[in-house]
């Protein structure tokens, strides 16, 4: 099993995927623990001198103007995570929350939280032993972070003086939905009395958003990829024009993205026979300008995969310590960088399953797809008794029509809450969780492009029996036909195209045509 080594530094995108959905086994950095004990000494000197610093011994929010006393510390952070788990809707499927512990124990680590080291040991414990509060997916603005969700996560490892089940949230164990404190007495592990500003550090920045940005991040470099694939796969099948995806077309624009999306079809369709066979001398958009359109794609997924790979190494609550035990509040809670860079990939995201969709179209549509059946069924006669691929090509529509929803941007959508005292709201882990949806419906449309365009192929090739596909091309048609046989009457497509999906997703095809 893959070990990972936080330190409040250095966690990777690919690191999260390994824990979220790979149940890989989290360790400490010893660096970290020396760095989270400092800062707990921190606080425990601030409370020891009695001066006001908000959080620590003051009321939360429009309340930061009221002295909370010393021997209250740790009735005001249980109050704090009490009050604060509030969300609601669908609870977030056990991989965002498995990043989201995650995340928040590494930002912990980082030794500017002031917490005690049985605080992020907990956490860890937590995710070694798969023990996943469930975490409802509605209520956060993503500032001051995802307050909500973030506090659900706290009641199960987290308790006072009373213990109460009623009071522990809910947790999966072992298969089975129950209480937070029964998940963690069978787990073995010892739920957490908190101190002084320990609610606020657990509850306190974007958490659950950059935990699904950087999943979103991870699985939109898996269709860019496929994006190239399915654009080369459908450009053979229609015999398309190679001269869109010359070089010194690319080069003279100069846009980065853009010249890598010509130069990987090139590279997968090298060898072809298909290609500039159809006597048209430029196709339409969703072929020709597919390097423009989907490199973009690619140049936005870089901005934003480091802007993320930022936030899951930051320290986010307020305040923070620093040397020499200085207290400093401002707003690193705050999940406009978030949300801003989700908006960005949903938008993305969304035009990839746009451009992916009209190509499918293109293929089914006997009076745009050169000489192939409408809806590609098996033969001229077979039409109108076998409807083809007519269906998979609606259900690509209704995902896009609803990509093009969710890809509004949310992270300019802002209400004040807290008395005006947070004037001005990030709403990041609502463009998260749409970004996270349009992915979803993303990978499905693309592999509707490839099932469509490998029957496609199929179809040219009985017309065209001595042709010969391109080198990339041949071995994601080969891939794909491995999974899903040509099957020339109606048959039930979508476990077929479910299948497809499964192979975009796990990274089987790109992995056999890139590797």
């Amino acid at each position: 099993m893959q070990k990972i080594i936080i330190d409040g530094g250095h966690l990777t995108i690919e690191e999260i995927v390994a824990v979220a959905r790979h149940n890989a086994e989290v360790f400490l950095a010893p660096a970290a623990r020396d760095a989270i004990r400092t800062s707990h000494q921190w606080i425990e000197d601030i409370v020891a001198r009695g001066e006001p610093v908000y959080g620590i011994n003051t009321g939360f929010g429009v309340f930061s103007d009221k002295r909370i006393p010393p021997e209250e510390s740790a009735q005001l952070s249980r109050n704090l995570i009490l009050s604060h788990a509030v969300g609601t809707g669908t609870p977030l499927p056990d991989e965002v929350v498995r990043a989201a512990i995650l995340v928040r124990a590494n930002t912990l680590a980082k030794g500017c939280s002031g917490v005690r080291l049985a605080v992020v040991e907990t956490l860890i414990a937590m995710l070694n032993n798969n023990v996943i509060p469930v975490v409802p997916s509605q209520g956060s603005l993503g500032s001051s972070g995802d307050l909500a969700p973030l506090s659900h996560i706290a009641l199960v490892f987290t308790t006072d003086a009373k213990d109460s089940d009623s009071e522990s949230g809910l947790a999966s164990y072992g298969g089975e939905i129950i209480s937070g404190k029964a998940a963690m007495q069978r787990a073995g592990i010892e739920r957490v009395v908190l101190q002084a500003k320990e609610g606020l550090a657990l509850s306190n920045g974007a958490t659950f958003s950059a935990a699904i940005g950087a999943l979103a991040v991870y699985d939109a470099e898996t269709l860019l990829h496929v994006g190239n694939i399915s654009l080369a796969l459908t450009l053979e099948a229609l015999m398309g024009c190679s001269a869109s995806f010359d070089d010194r077309l690319h080069q003279v624009r100069g846009l980065k993205g853009q010249i890598e999306v010509a130069e990987a079809v090139r590279a997968l369709t090298a060898g072809s026979s298909l290609l500039n066979q159809c006597g048209r001398l430029q196709d339409a958009y969703s072929l020709r300008c597919a390097p423009q359109i989907q490199g973009i794609c690619w140049d936005t997924l870089a901005f934003v995969r480091g802007v993320i790979e930022t936030e899951i190494n930051a320290a986010t609550d307020n305040p923070l310590l620093f040397e020499p035990g200085i207290a400093l509040s401002g707003g690193n809670f705050h999940g406009e960088p978030i949300g801003m860079v989700m908006d960005f990939l949903g938008i993305a995201l969304a035009e990839l399953a746009a451009i992916s969709e009209r190509r499918t179209y293109r293929l089914i549509d006997g009076a745009l797809n050169t000489g192939l059946p409408p809806m590609l069924v098996d033969n001229d006669c077979a039409a109108g008794l076998n409807s083809g691929l007519m269906m998979p090509q609606y259900t690509a529509a209704s995902l896009v029509l609803e990509n093009r929803t969710l890809a509004s941007p949310d992270s300019v959508q802002s209400l004040p809450v807290s008395g005006q005292q947070e004037d001005h709201n990030a709403n990041a882990m609502t463009a998260a969780r749409h970004t996270y949806q349009i992915v979803a419906n993303t990978a499905q449309v693309l592999a509707i492009e490839c099932y469509t365009a490998a029957r496609a192929l199929d179809l040219r090739l009985r017309q065209n029996p001595d042709a010969v596909l391109g080198e990339g091309t041949q071995i994601a048609y080969d891939r794909i036909r491995e999974v899903v046989p040509y099957q020339p009457g109606d048959a039930w497509w979508g476990p077929e195209i479910e299948q497809v999906r499964g192979l975009i997703l796990s990274k089987a095809l790109e992995t056999r045509v890139f590797s």
